[in-house]
C-alpha cells in the first residue's frame, strides 16, 4: 500500500464526496455522513480480510452491512411519511448492529486497534439512528434509554466524535 494509502482523515474524505451525493438533501443527515464513511473504512477492512481464507466470507458479509447503513438512511429519508422513514432507519439500526458483530468476528485479522475504532463509529451510528427512529415514528423505541450528550464540541462533532473521524487506524 502506498504511503497516501495508509493515512485517511474524515475531512479530507469528505471534500472528496461528488456534489451530486453531497447536494442530495439526505447529506445533511449526520447519521448518514459517518455510514458512507463508515463504508468507505468497511471497503479498505474488507480488503484486509480477504487475505486471509478464513476471514473470506465474514470480508463479504462485513461490507454489505456496513452499507447497508447507508443505504437504509437513503431509502429511508426518501420516503413520504415518518412511520414508512422510521421503518428504513430501523433496518439501517439492525445493519449497525450487525456490522458491528462482523467487525468483532473480525479482530483477529485487523486488530484491536481497527476494531476499537469501528465498534465505536458504529455506536455513534447506532446512537444517531436511535434518535432518528423516535422521532420519525412520533414514539420511544422499546429499549433502554441511551445518553446523547457530549462532553464538549470540536467544529461541530463532539470531542469523541471528533478524535474518531482524525485519529483512524488502518489494517
Amino acid at each position: 500500500m502506498k504511503k497516501a494509502e495508509q493515512s485517511l482523515v474524515y475531512r479530507a474524505w469528505e471534500q472528496a464526496v461528488p456534489p451530486e451525493i453531497k447536494n442530495d438533501s439526505v447529506w445533511k443527515a449526520e447519521a448518514y455522513r459517518l455510514a458512507l464513511f463508515a463504508s468507505e473504512l468497511a471497503w479498505r477492512d474488507a480488503t484486509q480480510l480477504l487475505g486471509d481464507k478464513r476471514t473470506l466470507s465474514i470480508a463479504d458479509q462485513l461490507y454489505r452491512s456496513v452499507g447497508a447503513v447507508s443505504a437504509d438512511i437513503e431509502e429511508g429519508y426518501s420516503r413520504g411519511t415518518g412511520k414508512d422513514r422510521a421503518r428504513f432507519y430501523e433496518y439501517g439500526l439492525g445493519s449497525a448492529r450487525e456490522a458491528r458483530a462482523w467487525y468483532f468476528k473480525s479482530r483477529y485479522v485487523l486488530g484491536e486497534k481497527v476494531l476499537n475504532h469501528r465498534l465505536s463509529l458504529l455506536t455513534q451510528i447506532i446512537k444517531l439512528l436511535l434518535a432518528m427512529v423516535p422521532d420519525q415514528r412520533g414514539q420511544l423505541l422499546r429499549e433502554e434509554p441511551v445518553s446523547y450528550f457530549a462532553q464538549s464540541k470540536v467544529e461541530g462533532f463532539s470531542a469523541d466524535l471528533a478524535e474518531l473521524l482524525e485519529n483512524i487506524p488502518l489494517p
